[in-house]
């Protein structure tokens, strides 16, 4: 048997051992891999809310902590503003400066602490308000420099001003005995001092309205618990302007003061006395005048008499106005030419002046360095500080309200010597009066007399009533019841910027109002007749601005055939030149529109009656286009009261009595 053998292969077992097997992975599910991508970015998004979590947490501290630093600071200086102001009515020169510091230190700790969050203006939406904060602050501080400096300007004249604990010597142990007529004579010599600190006084105070005007008042809401927030801003902002302006005038109207006090040397005034009761556009019916001398702020009366009287002696050679013809009637139903009484026509005081001059100077009235025109509102403001006051051969006059007329007392008698019932009766040849009721020319003797009574009890004042006198002549001059007309171009100018010229301003570029009433024949109805105007804005997408002005004439007395009557009105409505007219409502005749001191003028001619009411309605288009913020200038009317007006911008209303010029401001 053949041997036969298995071959078996011979194999490494050891290498194999050596070499690694191969590795295979499961495949991984979808969503795993999706979980295991986002676990990283997650854990970012954490972190950055974190952080943003722990910041804002930081911020809410910080202005908490620093908010409430500057609360503390704020209620302390609220308490010094509070002493501040008992200290300014208490007029103790001392304790006003005193205060006047103390405020000061309150308001730089105050801006101190404020630096904790100023950085928060660069913060979008409430970076604003911090900015506004900051503004009021810089405002606050410069006008407090301004007072210090005022303070500083008057203390060597605080008992001429009637301010006690001063450290006045300028008349020494007898300034509480001296007069008001002393205390001008002095202030008068001391003028040229005082003119270089206006300068001081204008920049501080232009940087208080620099400040207060960069705050934008429609942002904020009308009211807060009570508080009329929006109003108010807007009212600060307004008051800072009128003071700039005074502030800024001041300087030349100082300047002019030694020439209008007859310092230089002695002026000649004419007093014009205007009947507010009896309306007319520079403030009333031109009723009497008088002569005045002033020499040395020395003031003496030469002579008075009846503005008929005056025009007795004038031969007119003018045509008068067609309103003045047509309305009038009486002399001009003989002849059409224009009497020096009625020749206060213009609104502008200085262009009715610049015609009533030449004319008075061929009636006799020469060598004049100006005019000077007032009315009632004046004489009462006067006898309200004054009290009552006697007249020889006429009796006392005071403000007490009287049943007659339910008004003062005064106006009753100077009405009564005014107006004496009965026809008068005019030569058609002359034009002089040949027939009259009796005691007529008593309305004439009444105005010497008074003119020298309000004098001496003026200038015959203790301190303790100047202030109130002052007040009293300074805000009658705001609220234009005195104006003033000189021959000298310089102090014209000077005067006509300070606010007391009546001027229309031909000059502004935005909106533009003012309101002219002429009474023709309405007797003195102006005593109880008032207006409320309403101004309707619409400004359309492209800045095309259209107005509606309604004026709503009242009449609440019944007639009595004296005093209140029919009041036949011509009224010109002064707007913006270019205004094109849309339409026109309540006018029982009106002009065509036409151009007169730079404006366009709407005018027309109705009748108010007693217990009555008329209204007039002016619908136009402005010439111009507005865009960001529309500008409004409104010019009172010389003699009249603080009507009430109402304008409304869009979703924006501001109400006001209108007492002095003023402008507005809406943002759009």
């Amino acid at each position: 048997m053949e041997n036969s053998s298995l071959l078996v292969p011979k194999t490494n077992v050891a290498a194999e051992k050596s070499v690694a097997s191969p590795v295979v992975q499961a495949p991984v599910p979808e969503k795993t891999a999706e979980k295991a991508a986002f676990v990283k970015p997650k854990k970012k998004w954490i972190k950055i809310a974190l952080y943003i979590g722990i910041f804002i947490l930081a911020f809410l501290i910080y202005n908490i902590v620093s908010g409430f630093v500057i609360y503390k600071r704020a209620m302390r200086l609220k308490e010094n503003a509070s002493a501040l102001s008992l200290a300014a009515k208490s007029q103790d020169l001392a304790l006003l400066k005193t205060e006047v510091g103390n405020t000061k230190r309150s308001l730089s700790s105050l801006s101190s602490s404020y630096k904790l969050v100023a950085w928060e203006k660069f913060i979008p939406f409430i970076g604003s308000y911090v900015s506004d904060g900051g503004h009021v602050l810089t405002a606050g501080q410069a006008g407090l420099d301004a007072g210090e400096t005022v303070l500083t300007v008057i203390e060597p004249y605080a008992d001429l001003l009637g301010f006690a604990n001063g450290n006045s010597n300028v008349l020494g142990a007898e300034t509480s005995e001296q007069t008001t007529q002393d205390r001008i004579n002095f202030i008068v010599k001391a003028i040229p001092d005082l003119i270089p600190q206006i300068d001081t006084i204008s920049g501080k105070v232009k940087i208080v309205q620099e400040e207060i005007s960069k705050i934008n008042a429609d942002r904020y809401p009308k009211e807060v618990r009570g508080l009329a927030v929006r109003a108010q801003i807007k009212k600060a902002q307004d008051l800072t302007t009128e003071i700039g302006t005074y502030i800024v005038n001041a300087k030349p109207f100082l300047e002019s003061a030694p020439y209008l006090l007859g310092v230089e040397s002695p002026r000649t005034y004419l007093v014009l006395f205007q009947n507010d009761k009896e309306l007319r556009p520079t403030g009333g019916f031109m009723t009497a005048y008088a002569v005045m001398k002033v020499d040395n702020a020395t003031f003496t009366p030469v002579t008075s008499d009846d503005i008929y009287t005056l025009d007795a002696k004038y031969s007119p050679t003018i045509q008068a106005p067609k309103p003045i013809i047509d309305y009038i009637k009486g002399p001009y139903a003989l002849s059409q030419r224009w009497r020096l009484r009625d020749m206060n026509w213009s609104p502008d005081f200085a262009t009715s002046m610049g015609i009533f001059v030449p004319a008075a100077e061929k009636a006799g009235i020469t060598k004049i360095d100006g005019i000077i025109a007032v009315d009632t509102h004046l004489l009462v403001d006067l006898l309200e500080v004054m009290g009552k006051i006697g007249v020889p051969g006429y009796g006392n006059f005071s403000t007490e309200i009287v049943k007659e007329c339910n008004c003062a007392q005064v106006i009753y008698e100077l009405e009564s010597f005014a107006d004496v019932e009965g026809a008068i009766i005019w030569d058609p040849l002359t034009g002089k009066i040949i027939s009259a009721p009796a005691n007529y020319n008593n309305r004439k003797a009444i105005i010497g007399p008074l003119m020298n009574s309000i004098l001496a009890n003026s200038l015959a004042q203790p301190k303790e009533k100047i202030p109130d006198l002052l007040s009293a002549v300074f805000s009658s001059m705001a609220e234009k019841h005195v104006l003033f007309y000189l021959m000298d171009e310089k102090v014209q100018s000077a005067v006509s910027n300070f606010g007391l010229g009546g001027a229309i301003n031909q000059d502004y570029q935005s909106d533009y109002l003012h309101i002219s009433d002429a009474n023709l024949g309405g007797r003195k109805s102006n005593l109880y007749a008032y207006e409320d105007v309403t101004q309707d804005v619409e400004i359309s997408g492209d800045g095309t601005v259209t107005k509606t002005v309604s004026i709503t004439y009242q009449n609440p007395e019944k007639q009595d055939g004296w005093l209140n009557s029919v009041l036949p009105t011509w009224v010109r409505v002064y707007v913006p030149k270019g205004s094109e007219l849309i339409s026109s409502e309540g006018l029982e005749k009106s002009e065509a529109p036409y151009e007169d001191l730079g404006k366009t003028v709407f005018a027309g001619f109705f009748k108010l009656r007693p217990e009555g009411v008329s209204k007039v309605t002016l619908k136009y288009k402005l010439p111009f286009k507005v865009s960001k913020e529309y500008k409004l200038l409104i010019q009172k009317q010389p003699g009249t009261d603080g009507f009430l007006y109402t304008v409304n911008v869009g979703k924006q209303m501001e109400e006001f009595k209108l007492t002095t010029d003023k402008e507005l401001k809406f943002g759009l």
